[in-house]
């Protein structure tokens, strides 16, 4: 069982910048892959970035050159650096785990809010 506790959301001006952050606690070890969603009002769910245990990364298109995920293996948490936020960034965000296993983990999600 893995336990993910995110934390960082908040309102923030286009233009701005947010920390997200992630923390897994149970059994980290089992842990493969980490990634952030998010989800905007009235659509899917959708994959923001993702970082393996092995340090490689993917990111949505939408996000690219703007987000950066990384991950803090001695903490067992994962943050995403947001810069140059858009309205269009505004979502809940989740924090989701995939163990070796293939189980899937998520977070209770964090809002965030960009005013133009």
């Amino acid at each position: 069982q893995v336990m993910l506790v995110e934390s960082g959301g908040g309102l923030v001006q286009a233009g701005g910048s947010l920390r997200l952050s992630c923390a897994a606690s149970g059994s980290i070890s089992s842990i493969a892959t980490m990634a952030w969603y998010r989800q905007a009002p009235g659509k899917q769910r959708e994959l923001v970035a993702a970082i393996t245990s092995g340090g490689s990364i993917n990111y949505a298109d939408s996000v690219k050159g703007r987000f950066t995920i990384s991950r803090d293996n001695v903490k067992n948490t994962m943050y995403l650096q947001m810069n140059s936020l858009k309205p269009d960034d505004t979502a809940v965000y989740y924090c989701k785990a995939v163990s070796i296993a293939l189980l899937g983990y998520w977070g209770q999600g964090t809002q965030v809010t960009v005013s133009s």
